[in-house]
């Protein structure tokens, strides 16, 4: 079965698509695109970068912050 840009289940023909699309505008079913263990995990995520970055030193934010753009350099000029 085809997957949405989420990971969800979508028909693989055309009217079965549009029957989903009824049945979610007539309120029979729920459009949902996360599932609830993924709304969890996103939510931490979220959270994770700010409380990763309050934890560093100030010197070791810019040891990675130096080091992600040496990488972003070689990358570009490898590709011309």
């Amino acid at each position: 079965m085809p997957k949405g840009p989420q990971g969800q289940k979508r028909p693989a023909d055309a009217i079965g698509n549009a029957v989903r699309v009824m049945q979610i505008a007539t309120g029979e079913i729920q459009d949902n695109p996360l599932e609830p263990g993924k709304e969890y995990a996103r939510k931490g995520g979220l959270k994770g970068g700010k409380a990763r970055a309050k934890k560093l030193s100030k010197n070791r934010r810019t040891e990675i912050a130096q080091k992600a753009a040496r990488s972003r350099w070689v990358k570009q000029s490898d590709s011309v």
